[in-house]
C-alpha cells in the first residue's frame, strides 16, 4: 500500500515535468543575451531584446494581426451557428435532417485537417471558377474555413449543456406568464451561457493555433502568425520565438486566472446568496 502512493506522485512528477520543463526553458531562454537558443550567455545579463526585435519585426505582427481579426471573427460566428445547432438538436429530438445535421456537425471532429483543407481548398477554386466567389483567397476564405470546424466544437459543449438542463425552470416561467422568448432570454441564455463562452473560446484558440488548414485556404497576402512561425523555424529556432511564446503563455496564463479567480467570486456570492 505505501509503494503505490509514491508511483501515482512519480508518474505524475515525470508527467508534468515532460509537459512543462520545455516550456520553462523556452521562457528563460527568452531573456538570453545570446543568439543561440539553447547556449546561455553567462558573460551578459538577462535582456529584453529579443522582446523588442519582435515588436520591431513588421512581418510577426502582420501575421499576429491577420490572426487575431480571423481569430475573433471566426469564435463569433462559429458560437452563433455552433449555439444554434446545438440547441436545436439537444431540444428538438426528431425532425427530418436531424441525423444528417448531426453527422455535418460532429464529422469535422474526426476529419484529418489534411482532407479539410484540401476538399475546401477545392472548392473555393471551383466557386471562384464558376460564380467568380470568392475571388481569390485570402481571410475570407481563411475566416469561412475555420468556421466549419470551430462550430463543430461550439455544438458539442453547448448540446452537452442543453443535455443536462433543468426544463422546470422553463416550464415554471411559463406557468408564471412569461412568453417563450422572454423564457428564453432569461432562463435558458444566462444558464447556458457558461458553455457558450467555453465554446467561444475554444473556437478562438483552435484559430488562432491552426496551420494546416490555414496554409490550403489562405493567399499571398494573408499569412497567419503559426505559418509565419513555421517558416522561421524550418530555417532554424529565433529567439523571437522564444520571446513570442513567452508572450503567448503570459498572456493565457492571466486570461486563466482572471477566469478562475471570476468563477471562485461568483461561486462565493451564490453560496453567500442561498445560504
Amino acid at each position: 500500500m505505501s509503494r503505490r502512493p509514491l508511483f501515482v506522485v512519480s508518474c505524475l512528477a515525470f508527467g508534468y515535468a515532460f509537459l512543462y520543463l520545455p516550456i520553462a526553458s523556452m521562457v528563460v531562454f527568452s531573456f538570453n543575451a545570446s543568439q543561440l537558443v539553447t547556449v546561455w550567455d553567462s558573460a551578459h545579463s538577462p535582456t529584453l531584446h529579443w522582446f523588442a526585435a519582435l515588436f520591431q519585426d513588421q512581418e510577426m505582427l502582420g501575421a499576429a494581426w491577420i490572426s487575431l481579426k480571423v481569430g475573433l471573427i471566426n469564435a463569433t460566428g462559429a458560437t452563433i451557428l455552433g449555439t444554434l445547432a446545438g440547441y436545436g438538436l439537444a431540444r428538438f429530438e426528431k425532425f427530418r435532417g436531424r441525423f444528417t445535421l448531426n453527422a455535418m456537425t460532429t464529422a469535422p471532429l474526426v476529419m484529418p485537417e489534411v482532407i479539410t483543407g484540401l476538399s475546401l481548398l477545392l472548392m473555393f477554386v471551383a466557386l471562384d471558377q464558376s460564380i467568380g466567389w470568392p475571388a481569390g483567397r485570402g481571410v475570407g476564405t481563411m475566416i469561412m474555413a475555420h468556421m466549419t470546424f470551430s462550430m463543430a466544437y461550439v455544438t458539442v459543449v453547448v448540446r452537452s449543456r442543453m443535455a443536462t438542463f433543468d426544463r422546470s425552470l422553463e416550464e415554471a416561467a411559463m406557468d408564471l406568464g412569461a412568453r417563450p422568448v422572454k423564457v428564453f432570454f432569461v432562463i435558458t441564455l444566462p444558464i447556458v451561457l457558461p458553455a457558450i463562452l467555453a465554446g467561444w473560446l475554444l473556437a478562438f484558440t483552435l484559430s488562432w493555433d491552426d496551420l494546416v488548414i490555414s496554409s490550403f485556404t489562405s493567399g499571398p497576402s494573408s499569412s497567419t502568425l503559426p505559418m509565419v512561425v513555421f517558416s522561421k523555424v524550418r530555417l532554424g529556432v529565433s529567439p523571437e520565438i522564444n520571446a513570442l511564446a513567452t508572450l503567448t503563455i503570459g498572456t493565457v496564463a492571466l486570461l486563466v486566472t482572471g477566469a478562475s479567480l471570476w468563477i471562485a467570486r461568483r461561486d462565493a456570492a451564490r453560496t453567500v446568496a442561498t445560504g
